[in-house]
């Protein structure tokens, strides 16, 4: 029987992932509804722009805020927290009766996310081994774009069966589920688990203590982060495209009935399950093979962003719904193979402030998630033209291909200046090692 026992650090990636599904179904689960709820309470496409980017505005302050709380109170109290907030919002989406409280819903639930996925990263940090950090970003963000897949096929059937409002109080009832889960299987430390084994704490990195930061400490690993999150931001544009309004894409510049836009919602967003999992799984085995932190994140995400918009010309070219499934499939498939090595930087850089470092990656590339369904949005009612923003999307992944040549992950962040050597971290392939 002792073989079949789940081991702590699977029980700790096991609910990451399932909080990262659940947040996206909840961040989604509103383009689904549009369809039913606009006609309902009279929405132009500029007032659902607004709608689906409200979420952003508190979502990219407290990135930063909440990386930050994360690495100073730890990710068990930081995430109990978050997720009262972000399940009351959805139950609070679902009580909405016209455009400003669907905004006010919708920016509390940015407030209740927008530490989620610092907090976690910092939960990485301690429970993942150095050589596993792609994969596991990979795999808990491949679960939020299962939540993405899954989210139109949950909510159109509920919609279907009972309304709209109904598919946000179940979700929120499912959100407050997770809180009460995660507070009875996490524990900040590792060692601390009651079923943590000596192997499992020997794979994972020694913990450190964490010091008080220099004056200036912040802006300084702000400023290093900045290329890496430039080049996040442009992942976000075409990501949060999708997110918000590849639903009403389908219905209304093919004039397809929601069940038929579901399903091909669905099938775009699983390809970015694949993609997830893929793009942290080949960054990891680049790492071990190579010890070349460089080709593993930055150069995997170059070749990744570049076919990202190479997959979004037939979309421009040819208007079928067929070619559109496959080649936005195409397109979000090859975005997300960069989620792995991405998330994974901030742990190279900056391993024990992981939480602030990627709040601030996420935080600054959160304005893309506010400028781009917004600007859709305005194109589409004033143009008519459903793939104009696509076109747009193609110039900002170009922009970021340029970027990750300058996001040197290989330098580690340095807080002490006084002893650089004791925060600089390396990586050495198992063959040098062994030699």
């Amino acid at each position: 029987m002792s073989r079949l026992k789940i081991k702590a650090t699977t029980v700790v990636m096991m609910m990451l992932c399932l909080m990262y599904f659940i947040t996206y179904v909840d961040r989604v689960n509103v383009s689904t509804a549009a369809g039913q709820f606009s006609s309902e309470l009279g929405l132009s496409n500029t007032q659902l722009g607004f709608i689906f980017s409200a979420f952003a505005y508190p979502y990219m302050v407290f990135q930063f805020i909440g990386g930050w709380v994360s690495d100073r109170y730890g990710a068990k109290r930081t995430l109990i927290v978050c997720a009262f907030i972000w399940a009351a919002a959805t139950v609070l989406t679902g009580m909405a009766g016209g455009f400003l409280s669907l905004v006010a819903a919708r920016m509390l639930l940015g407030l209740g996310e927008g530490a989620t996925f610092p907090a976690s990263t910092s939960a990485m940090a301690a429970w993942v081994s150095k050589d596993k950090r792609g994969f596991a970003q990979g795999i808990t963000h491949a679960a939020a774009r299962l939540g993405n897949a899954c989210a139109p096929l949950i909510v159109a059937a509920l919609m279907t069966a009972y309304d709209w409002r109904f598919s946000f109080y179940l979700l929120g009832a499912l959100s407050f589920g997770w809180v009460v889960l995660w507070y009875v299987t996490y524990t900040e430390k590792p060692a601390d688990h009651p079923r943590i084994t000596p192997q499992e704490l020997a794979a994972l990195p020694a913990p450190k203590p964490r010091r008080v930061d220099a004056p200036g400490t912040y802006m300084r690993l702000f400023r290093r982060m900045l290329p890496v999150s430039s080049v996040y931001f442009c992942y976000n544009w075409i990501l949060w495209l999708m997110l918000s309004w590849i639903p009403m894409y389908f219905m209304h510049n093919y004039h397809l009935n929601i069940k038929d836009a579901v399903l091909f919602t669905s099938g775009v967003f699983f390809a970015g399950v694949v993609g997830d999992l893929l793009g942290g799984m080949i960054s990891d085995k680049l790492l071990r093979r190579t010890g070349n932190v460089r080709l593993a994140r930055s150069y995997l995400v170059a070749v990744c962003m570049a076919c990202t918009g190479l997959s979004l010309i037939p979309v421009l070219l040819f208007q079928e719904p067929l070619y559109s499934l496959i080649f936005l499939a195409m397109a979000l498939f090859f975005n997300e193979m960069t989620v792995g090595p991405m998330w994974a930087v901030p742990m190279d850089i900056a391993s024990d402030r992981a939480g602030t470092a990627s709040g601030i990656m996420n935080g600054t590339a959160a304005t893309a998630t506010i400028i781009s369904p917004v600007l859709a949005g305005y194109l589409i009612d004033v143009t008519g033209n459903w793939t104009l923003p696509f076109l747009i999307s193609i110039g900002v992944l170009a922009f970021g291909v340029l970027m990750t040549f300058t996001m040197k992950p290989q330098n580690a962040f340095v807080a002490d200046e006084k002893s650089p050597s004791q925060n600089f971290e390396t990586f050495e392939p198992k063959d040098a090692i062994a030699k």
